[in-house]
């Protein structure tokens, strides 16, 4: 899996390198970086939201074949498919919205974590050896975290560099390639954090503490933000999670250097800002009442275009309304002319005779 995310982390490198080169910081690169990237995935989250109000729509009708048929499993899964083939609903293409942006985020963060090979496209065998020069220096070696290996070559690039050499004795690195180094270290100052610190190792006055804090608060304040505007009840298993993974992406931030951690604070913010627009105009239950809509308008449309077969003995409603007026007519004019007869048989003259 690793080539994959680290292809895909290549090509985002690109656009990362591109941020960089116009604004000189890379925290302003992040936030351009994950801003794009984050408008990337939008599209997979519309169509995850669509899934998920086909879902709730057809919940009810689930529930309904499932009390029709409790006896009859194979028939209840019969009835379910055809549903589904009903509904034009694939549960193997649902799965596609949330496996795609795995894929990008992972690609993102190999990116971020690999900005030699990744964002400055160095050639992997020189990496490589640079990795393993550096791993094998006394006393520093053993305190660089192999993961993020690249990220400490450019953190300690002006003391390593005469030790990054080949066989020969020769610099790992051409001139223009240790420019875009050199020039590349002097970007990671944000707003006075230096981001390729690590929090676990840095002093409390440097602040880069409030990295892993604002991992954690940003990631359980849009979680809570948003499971209150979907109407969705926490308890249980639910509230352990919530608190979990943000404690694990806490960790994380706070052993790893602060440009990882700051990645995943911007991703958390934008990803909240684009939940709240996704509940704006993509709410799940307003999706579900325009989908029903368009079923009842296709419905009726499917039904015009069926031709019409009069039955035998078939009357047209306007038809049968005439021939419904008409009787009523008659039967009101037959009781005034019953009445009228009563009334002159009844009649008398001036005397109190009867006529």
């Amino acid at each position: 899996m690793d080539i994959v995310f680290n292809f895909i982390g290549s090509i985002f490198g690109y656009v990362l390198w591109f941020a960089f080169l116009l604004f000189k910081n890379y925290g302003i690169a992040i936030i351009i970086f994950t801003l794009l990237t984050r408008i990337l995935i939008f599209p997979f989250s519309i169509k995850q939201q669509k899934s998920m109000a086909s879902n709730m729509r057809l919940q009810q009708k689930q529930r309904e074949i499932m009390d029709k048929y409790k006896n009859n499993r194979a028939k209840a899964n019969e009835e379910l498919q055809r549903l589904m083939e009903k509904e034009n609903i694939r549960p193997s293409f649902g799965c596609m919205p949330m496996i795609a942006p795995m894929i990008i985020m992972f690609g993102v963060l190999y990116s971020v974590r690999n900005p030699l090979s990744n964002t400055l496209h160095i050639a992997s065998d020189k990496v490589n050896q640079a990795l393993s020069s550096v791993g094998a220096l006394p006393g520093l070696g053993t305190g660089i975290n192999s993961q993020y290996g690249e990220i400490s070559i450019i953190k300690y690039f002006n003391s390593l560099k005469d030790y990054l050499v080949d066989g020969s004795g020769n610099s790992l690195f051409d001139p223009s390639e240790t420019g875009k180094i050199v020039d590349f270290s002097k970007g990671f100052n944000f707003l006075g954090l230096d981001l390729l610190a690590t929090p676990s190792e840095s002093s409390f006055q440097s602040m880069m503490w409030l990295i892993p804090v604002l991992c954690f608060v940003t990631s359980v304040a849009s979680m809570f933000i948003i499971q209150k505007m979907n109407g969705a009840k926490m308890q249980g298993c639910m509230i352990i999670l919530v608190f979990f993974m943000p404690l694990f992406s806490t960790w994380i931030a706070y052993i790893v250097p602060g440009a990882v951690g700051f990645y995943w604070i911007i991703s958390t913010v934008i990803g909240f800002i684009q939940s709240l627009v996704m509940n704006k105009f993509y709410n799940p239950s307003i999706m579900e009442a325009k989908a029903e809509a368009q079923r009842i308008v296709l419905r009726r449309k499917q039904e015009a275009a069926v031709a019409f077969v009069e039955a035998e003995g078939y009357v047209a409603p306007s038809e049968l309304i005439k021939q419904i007026n008409a009787s009523e007519k008659s039967t009101k004019s037959a009781g005034k002319k019953q009445k009228r007869k009563k009334s002159n048989s009844n009649s008398s003259d001036y005397q109190g005779r009867k006529r």
